[in-house]
């Protein structure tokens, strides 16, 4: 089969498309097709040798959907999707044409969305659905998300199908007006905004989630009494200064979030509840993407690391 493989960690350098064996099918464990895999920045950083547990030679990506060509018979010819923190880290991934995982480590996809919509919306929505989780979001809370990329635009999307009030904070004024045009409540991240967030809600977020990293000091002082603040990036030397005062006056909560920690089977039964969220019409089918077929795998990850902000899913032969 066709594959993306490195065999050293450091250097993109290392990235090429290869022939390798199709991986065949065990105990416990199904071969699916590959029909679309989701790129996200942690798959070229894993490549660039951010995550010191990662074994070479490895074949790179964690999100993928496609069709059941081998393992139990329940499943086979089945349309599926998944990601986990082994693939592409401590076993082979999705960027290739067939991936080998454990069998309870598949999802059922959701008929509402394509193998390409469903590849994009792994570690985004995973990463997403555990910050909404772990704050304990429901209907009425008073939510502030710092950022609109991939995990920012799942998170909110969550947040609104749990009928949270949700407020967002964005960089640019223009990117602010736009939101405010499509009907999404957002604000311009600079000194006032705290303030303005204390005007939208009296007692202050009940959550702030920051998709950025850069904005704590901001966030906590958006918090209101007993907040919770989930945090999801860093600065790139992993530190940023906080009001310490501020954040345990408030008798606040902070909460890491990292979609990393969870195998394949963990993310599976998020990925079914999510599925069913899809299916149902309270989230919407992701749009966006840019797809690009596996032989185009090389280039997309130089330009997710030259700063492209386009969500990529690798596709093999298909028009989705």
């Amino acid at each position: 089969m066709k594959a993306l493989r490195f065999d050293r960690i450091g250097s993109l350098d290392a990235l090429t498309l290869t022939d390798v064996l199709r991986p065949e099918v065990v105990a416990g464990e199904v071969v699916v097709r590959v029909h679309a895999a989701g790129v996200n920045p942690s798959d070229f950083k894993n490549v660039l040798g951010k995550f010191p547990y990662t074994t070479v030679p490895r074949i790179p990506g964690r999100d993928f959907a496609g069709v059941v060509v081998a393992g139990p018979c329940a499943l086979v010819g089945q349309e599926v999707w998944g990601s986990g923190r082994e693939l592409g880290f401590v076993r082979d991934g999705s960027h290739a044409e067939y991936l080998a995982l454990p069998a309870d480590g598949v999802a059922r996809k959701p008929a509402t969305l394509s193998f390409a919509e469903a590849a994009a919306s792994g570690v985004p929505y995973l990463t997403a659905w555990e910050a909404v989780e772990r704050t304990g979001i429901h209907a009425g809370s008073t939510v502030v998300l710092i950022g609109m990329g991939a995990v920012g635009t799942a998170a909110y999307l969550l947040a609104v199908a749990r009928d949270a009030n949700v407020l967002v904070g964005v960089r640019r004024s223009e990117h602010a007006d736009e939101l405010n045009d499509r009907g999404i409540k957002a604000l311009v991240l600079d000194e006032e905004f705290p303030a303005r967030v204390h005007e939208r809600f009296t007692d202050g977020a009940e959550v702030v989630f920051d998709t950025t990293g850069f904005w704590l000091p901001t966030a906590i002082k958006a918090l209101g009494g007993g907040g919770h603040l989930a945090v999801i990036a860093a600065p790139s030397d992993g530190h940023e200064r906080v009001p310490v005062l501020e954040f345990y006056r408030r008798g606040a909560t902070l909460i890491g979030v990292n979609s990393a920690r969870h195998d394949t089977i963990a993310s599976a039964v998020a990925l079914s509840r999510l599925g069913e969220l899809f299916e149902s019409g309270a989230l919407p089918v992701p749009t966006g993407i840019v797809t690009r077929p596996l032989d185009k795998a090389v280039e997309t990850y130089r330009d997710l690391a030259e700063g492209a902000t386009d969500k990529f899913v690798l596709t093999n032969d298909l028009n989705d």
